[in-house]
């Protein structure tokens, strides 16, 4: 069985926390959030993060959200809001919904009616897919207005565009899927554009991200 992460320490993710503001202010970033993924990681990460001041948790699989539910829900009381990144499976909607104030990995109408059913007003983010990679969650690029269109009807609030930048071709391979959303952003005036991670966060800063999701920058390998 391989190992399991390292214990979290609140010191060492505060200073990496710091690390990673350093690196979106030298990539050129401006009000850029930094949305704590802490996935695999014990409840203790959701409390160094917001102690460390990370603008909002991410969780990624919903049984180990509800598993961390009294963390948190601590989080969302202290003013950091806990949002979903990962892909969504309908019938877990119900639980994911009582623990986040923002679904960022809608990507299909079905899921729109099934989050306006259980949580009625939600912010959420449509996940864009434009490296149309299998086995990825998000919304082909020309059905995201539509998309954006239909979960405002459901009475949703959309904050802006999600992106997962592709899995081969190396970290520069992201640029311009991280553009194509950008772009998209900014056609349809949303506000958000939820896009970089760890390995890739300057280049998408550089595309206009105003949101990074980090892990293993800030709590280290997940083992």
């Amino acid at each position: 069985m391989p190992p399991g992460p390292a214990p979290v320490d609140p010191a060492a993710v505060a200073d990496r926390l710091a690390e990673v503001r350093e690196r979106i202010t030298s990539a050129g970033g401006n009000r850029v959030a930094v949305v704590a993924v802490t996935k695999s990681f014990p409840p203790e990460a959701v409390a160094a993060a917001v102690a460390a001041g990370a603008d909002a948790i991410g969780e990624n699989y919903a049984q180990e959200l509800d598993a961390k539910a009294a963390a948190v829900a601590e989080a969302a009381e202290a003013g950091c809001p806990v949002h979903f990144i990962g892909q969504l499976q309908s019938n877990k909607v119900k639980t994911v919904a009582r623990h986040v104030g923002v679904i960022q990995s809608v990507d299909r109408p079905s899921l729109i009616v099934e989050i306006a059913r259980r949580a009625p007003g939600l912010e959420v983010m449509i996940q864009v897919s434009p490296a149309d990679e299998p086995g990825k969650g998000g919304c082909d690029p020309a059905g995201v207005p539509a998309l954006v269109e239909t979960a405002r009807e459901a009475g949703l609030g959309v904050l802006g565009l999600m992106c997962v930048a592709p899995t081969v071709g190396g970290v520069s391979a992201a640029a311009p899927h991280f553009a194509m959303t950008r772009s998209l952003v900014d056609h349809l005036g949303l506000e958000h554009c939820s896009m970089g991670m760890s390995a890739d966060l300057e280049i998408a800063v550089g595309e206009g991200s105003t949101m990074v999701r980090i892990g293993s920058a800030l709590f280290g390998s997940r083992g």
